[in-house]
């Protein structure tokens, strides 16, 4: 049984021989990318199959030096020669323990770093050739190649991993595993082709993905089966498992060991032989029938589909437009089971938005108080134009025209669409929402751009929101995007935190010298204006007085010459009388006494003293008598 042992794992290494070879043969000729990933696996199954066949041939060389010893030993009668076996020397047996303590640590080493080197460069050649990829070559010629491996490896594999069971023989489990994995590999290429055969063009890229994910995850499983053999317990004895055993790809060969597993877990739980109960033995049986009608299920679940109120769907046949019902209203539709059909779910009626210039930040906008220099939000700067006439005429030292001013200006914009032609949205353009975000994102830096910054933050909002939401609606007209931009908004102008409390100054500055202007201009005004009205004033008064004095002398001009008559009348009358007149005028203010002659002697008194006036005495008040 030994030697049959030897001879499968024999037949083992040289199957994957051949099926490596062949297989890359056809996978390049084929052009299949899946196909080329998969040879990594046939390449590491040979590896791993070539090694463990290897200590199988030292082992049995160590068996067969044991039973020659044995021989010689009965056969001597037990002489001091061969009674004491640590004297003897066992070639065979040393080679061994140094083949599995050096070799095989470091072979599993070289096969962890193998796993994750060739998945990462897998990858990396893989995204170098999506952009440049090429069509499949006699699809159905390598789809049959990958099929007709896939069955001769899956039968081999079979069959080793059994005589590996019934014999007890570890070190023919890892090359079995590693069969069976790779017939599933060349089975999941087979599937690849077949999707692109059947409208998936980029199936057999998928399973190439696939691929290298699975063949880092076994890495990382061997790099955790190194460390955890460092810290080990070594029982003298006990017969352990290949290092190089991946306990993962054996599960992938051979599900069926869960269900052994879950027996023995449950029979140590529950203290008696649960696995040969009629029920565990029924539903072990019947466990495949169970499994197949709850995909059946699934399947047929996936066949109606339900469309919510303000939503429409996309119905796509084998990754395509299904011709004539693609687009699906609210309510209940009947499709092809998944993944044959597929929806996708869209929310037409529903306003959406996204936001330019920030991202909302929760801990900073519970602050009550929003100023300036507190940023509230995941701010963005954007370069916006200054005009400044007198900064713009000014020129340099050299005389050359100065670099027209800029500043950096933080804005908040939300904008607010609506799917409008779900299609046009669809499919017209790869990833619509962050395509439009981005559109509008250079708007919104073009319009910045040419606008000005004093202008923006006092009193042209309302008139660059209106401006921005046309130039956004057209840019994604342009493009076909079956979107209405509903509206733009505006909100949160202010420059960056960092130079807020600057510009706060500037602005300030600004303002007070605004201020003083307007103070020195209603100075001027009020002073023009007095100085106006006094000079009226002085004018007007000069002006009275001129005609005062031209009417008094041709008064007194026309009294003189009516006074000639007059005089010529009676010269001596007129001269009495202007005397008498003048008299009078003269003495109109002096105290007057009139003495009249009589025949008596009278005494005449003058008391020349200034009595009050009259008018003084009578305005006294008389004193009240007291009672």
């Amino acid at each position: 049984m030994e030697r049959n042992l030897q001879k499968n794992g024999l037949i083992n290494l040289l199957t994957l021989l051949a099926a490596g070879v062949t297989a890359f043969a056809v996978a390049r000729f084929g052009n299949s990318m899946a196909g080329q990933v998969s040879v990594l696996f046939l390449g590491i199954s040979l590896l791993v199959a070539a090694v463990s066949w290897f200590q199988m041939r030292l082992e049995e060389s160590e068996r067969l030096e044991k039973l020659e010893f044995d021989e010689m030993s009965r056969s001597r009668g037990g002489s001091g020669l061969f009674e004491n076996k640590e004297s003897g020397l066992f070639p065979a047996q040393r080679s061994r323990e140094q083949f599995e303590r050096f070799f095989v640590p470091v072979f599993t080493v070289v096969l962890g770093l193998l796993q994750a080197g060739g998945a990462w460069l897998l990858l990396r050649w893989i995204s170098d050739l999506t952009v440049q990829s090429k069509p499949l070559g006699q699809p159905t010629m390598t789809l049959a190649m990958f099929a007709l491996f896939s069955l001769i490896l899956f039968m081999m594999g079979r069959f080793s991993s059994a005589v590996a069971r019934l014999e007890n023989q570890r070190l023919l489990r890892p090359g079995a595993s590693y069969l069976l994995l790779a017939a599933y590999v060349c089975f999941g290429v087979t599937m690849g082709i077949a999707g692109v055969q059947a409208g998936f063009a980029r199936a057999d890229l998928y399973v190439a993905y696939v691929f290298c994910g699975l063949l880092a995850l076994v890495s990382a499983e061997t790099v955790i089966q190194l460390v955890l053999e460092i810290y080990r317990p070594r029982m003298k004895g006990k017969v352990t498992r290949p290092l190089y055993e991946s306990r993962l790809v054996g599960l992938l060969g051979q599900p069926e060991g869960l269900v052994t597993t879950a027996a023995q877990a449950l029979d140590y739980q529950f203290g008696f032989k649960v696995s040969e109960t009629w029920f565990y033995k029924f539903f072990e049986r019947a466990l495949g029938w169970l499994l197949l009608m709850q995909l059946g299920a699934l399947l047929l679940s996936t066949c109606v589909v339900f469309i919510d109120a303000g939503e429409q769907g996309l119905l796509e046949h084998f990754g395509k437009r299904a011709e004539g019902r693609s687009l699906l209203g609210p309510g209940a539709h009947l499709k092809w089971p998944y993944p044959i059909d597929i929806v996708y779910r869209y929310r037409t009626e529903q306003i959406q938005s996204f936001n330019v210039g920030f991202s909302p930040d929760p801990e900073k906008e519970k602050e009550k108080v929003v100023l300036w220099t507190v940023a509230h939000t995941k701010e963005e700067n954007f370069l916006v134009a200054n005009r400044d006439v007198a900064s713009l005429n000014a020129s340099s030292a050299d005389g050359n025209k100065r670099t027209p001013p800029v500043s950096l200006l933080t804005v908040s914009i939300p904008v607010q669409y609506q799917i409008t032609n779900l299609t046009a949205w669809a499919y017209k353009n790869e990833d619509a929402p962050s395509l439009l975000q981005h559109m509008a994102c250079r708007e919104v830096v073009r319009f910045l751009a040419g606008a000005d910054m004093n202008h923006l933050m006092s009193v042209g909002r309302l008139e660059a929101s209106t401006q921005l939401r046309e130039q956004i609606q057209q840019a994604a007209n342009d493009l076909g995007m079956g979107a209405r931009i509903v509206s733009v908004g505006l909100q949160d102008l202010h420059p960056p935190v960092k130079v807020a409390p600057d510009y706060q100054k500037v602005i300030s500055a600004e303002q007070t010298r605004r201020a003083r202007v307007l103070a020195a201009e209603a100075d001027a005004i009020r002073t023009n204006a007095l100085a106006g009205a006094q000079a009226v004033a002085v004018i007007n008064r000069a002006t009275s007085d001129s005609v005062s004095a031209k009417i008094a002398a041709v008064s007194r001009a026309a009294l003189f010459t009516n006074q000639i008559p007059a005089f010529q009348a009676a010269p001596s009358v007129y001269a009495q009388r202007e005397y008498l007149r003048t008299f009078a005028r003269s003495t109109a203010g002096a105290r007057k006494y009139i003495l009249l002659t009589s025949n008596t002697q009278d005494v005449v008194t003058f008391d020349l003293q200034d009595k009050i006036r009259e008018d003084l005495l009578n305005t006294l008040a008389v004193p009240t008598p007291k009672k």
